[in-house]
């Protein structure tokens, strides 16, 4: 890329960039005054907004630079971390969000230290922090980075090596990040996280049509022909054991994995923990499903083009979607990528930071230092917090260079020391009400250790390999962990049972297309994994099976009946479950 290129791509990156500060600044003008404006947007997002933020939230750099990475190096089997998402986000709009929303709570240590007690929220803010810290926060930065040094080649540019361009544009990154979520609180980051969702799907939808352009010598359908007919097995979601996702992973750790991000990560939840009633909260977790669903199309196919394009050439499997990117995007279009992809990794980053500095704020300073923490002080507190948290990972995550099977995996390793743990005890606390808060604690404990033997350390410590895929293991430990905390409350039971307290604060009245949505959802779901497999897209002896056709009509004819089923009879059976769950708060929102 020339200079003049450069410059024009620069400029045109800051002109979106502005523009989409600008209008978050209009819509979040005085509205961060309070502790419940900055940390939960005045608890007035609506599901638009909560959707477009999880949208963006999730779907970060990480997302398009290690999804495409395995796309590239296998096949679609990684799609699984996304697709299957969707159950989680059912059980979450369904059941636990009606639960958050009515106990009025802010956080999610908030709600277990009143199931169970102030030590487990404590343990519990650290382990998020651990793994906000060290992993997830790291990865964003360095996934960001990836992408912008492909589009930018910043070592030829600055005479600088390869090494310090990534420490060079992470914390160029980061501070800018930084900066945006410290001082704009949770609004602010939801309104731009919207702006962007609605680029990153123009940019999402964009590459994989010109990646087919380029595969077809500028024809699209050639393109798309290509990729259909040699190689299809690199179109197969269902992985086999030799696969970092084998499908038999879906039904075991992978649940529960999922359920942790959706349903208990604080980053995710304070969303719908903002959301201007229960309505528009579930709406807005049930929208970003869909979007999920899009995965495969926006963030895997582009990894399997590249794989048709350059084979195997490329130096590390997570520079496919960068290095098609700088090929094919048009140079006027430049800007705007680099503007949507900027906007996703600040998305996550801010996010993180925000929610890291939410929890810090009102689950250890207010509950342990100061009690009586005025919104002003609780505020500042958060922003000291959130840059020191922002410091830190800013010498982390330049040493994920040395990830050797792609950034993805390693992530989703590490995640596996914080994500069972916390859904095993939120789990147990809602559905027991005689478990006891020692029993929670020793969970967070016997997680840590036994995880880390069971994935490295009988091979670090004795030489000796533990045989089990690593989501396999979450499963084990989530089943071992839940059987504990049981024993305990049968051995050791609380002295009076929990009961859940409805204080809510916004309308509780459930969507009334809540449980419609929810099937179409899970029948979608079944639909993906129908079109990416032996009997769709990924059939050998052509583009897809005989039998393609008939699994697409009895998969019709069984959503339309529950879909029918939901509208006539299940909705008011809900509805009414949802209102004597809250019948203690529905005079004080009405």
């Amino acid at each position: 890329m020339h200079l003049g290129s450069i410059w024009f791509t620069l400029l045109s990156c800051a002109f979106f960039m502005g523009l989409v500060g600008w209008v978050s600044y209009q819509k979040t003008k005085g509205e961060v005054n309070d502790s419940t404006g900055y940390f939960l947007a005045g608890r007035g997002l609506t599901g638009g907004f909560i959707a477009g933020s999880l949208l963006l939230t999730n779907l970060s750099a990480e997302q398009l630079i290690g999804l495409n990475g395995q796309a590239y190096r296998t096949n679609l089997s990684n799609m699984a971390w996304e697709v299957t998402a969707a159950f989680a986000i059912v059980i979450m709009a369904i059941y636990l969000l009606p639960k958050y929303l009515g106990g009025s709570f802010t956080t999610l240590p908030e709600f277990l230290s009143t199931r169970f007690d102030e030590g487990v929220r404590r343990y519990t803010v650290i382990l998020f922090m651990f793994g906000y810290i060290f992993v997830t926060i790291p990865s964003m930065l360095y996934s960001g980075a990836l992408a912008v040094l492909q589009l930018f080649d910043i070592p030829n540019l600055l005479g600088i090596s390869y090494v310090q361009s990534v420490w060079l544009v992470i914390w160029i990154i980061g501070i800018i990040g930084a900066i945006y979520a410290i001082f704009g609180g949770l609004k602010a980051v939801a309104v731009s996280d919207t702006i962007n969702g609605i680029g990153l799907l123009i940019i999402g939808i964009l590459v994989p049509v010109l990646g087919f352009v380029a595969l077809g010598d500028g024809n699209l359908f050639d393109g798309m022909k290509t990729i259909a007919t040699k190689n299809p097995e690199k179109l197969n979601g269902i992985g086999t054991n030799q696969d970092s996702v084998p499908i038999g992973t879906i039904f075991t750790g992978m649940i529960f994995a999922n359920l942790f991000y959706w349903a208990s990560n604080q980053y995710v939840i304070q969303r719908t923990l903002g959301a201007k009633s229960l309505a528009e909260g579930q709406k807005g977790v049930l929208i970003s499903g869909f979007y999920k669903l899009l995965v495969p199309v926006f963030m895997m196919l582009p990894g399997v083009i590249a794989f048709h394009l350059y084979g195997d050439s490329l130096r590390t499997v997570d520079l496919a979607y960068p290095t098609l990117i700088a090929n094919v995007l048009p140079t006027y279009l430049s800007g705007f990528f680099l503007a949507v992809l900027l906007g996703a990794v600040f998305s996550s980053f801010n996010s993180l930071l925000n929610s890291a500095a939410t929890m810090f704020a009102l689950d250890i300073y207010k509950t342990q230092v100061n009690p009586h923490a005025s919104d002003k002080r609780l505020i500042l507190v958060s922003k000291y917090f959130g840059s020191i948290v922002a410091l830190i990972t800013l010498f982390i995550s330049p040493f994920l260079m040395q990830a050797p099977d792609g950034l993805w995996d390693l992530i989703r390793k590490f995640t596996g020391f914080f994500n069972i743990p916390i859904i095993a005890i939120l789990l147990v606390g809602v559905f027991s009400k005689y478990v006891p808060s020692l029993a929670a604690k020793v969970v967070i404990f016997f997680h840590v250790i036994a995880y880390y033997l069971l994935v490295w350390g009988t091979n670090h410590l004795f030489n000796v390999t533990v045989d089990i895929h690593f989501i396999h293991i979450y499963a084990i430990l989530f089943f071992i962990e839940v059987a504990m905390m049981l024993i305990i409350g049968k051995i050791k039971p609380r002295s009076t049972p929990y009961r859940f307290k409805a204080k809510a604060t916004v309308n509780m009245t459930p969507w009334k297309y809540t449980l419609p949505t929810a099937i179409i959802l899970l029948a979608l779901v079944a639909l993906t994994y129908i079109v990416f497999s032996p009997i769709g897209v990924a059939y050998q002896n052509g583009v897809v099976s005989p039998a393609f056709g008939y699994w697409i009509g009895a998969l019709i004819i069984f959503t339309s009946i529950l879909v029918h089923l939901s509208l006539k009879q299940w909705h008011k059976k809900y509805k009414m479950v949802i209102q004597k769950q809250n019948e203690k708060s529905i005079n004080i929102v009405s």
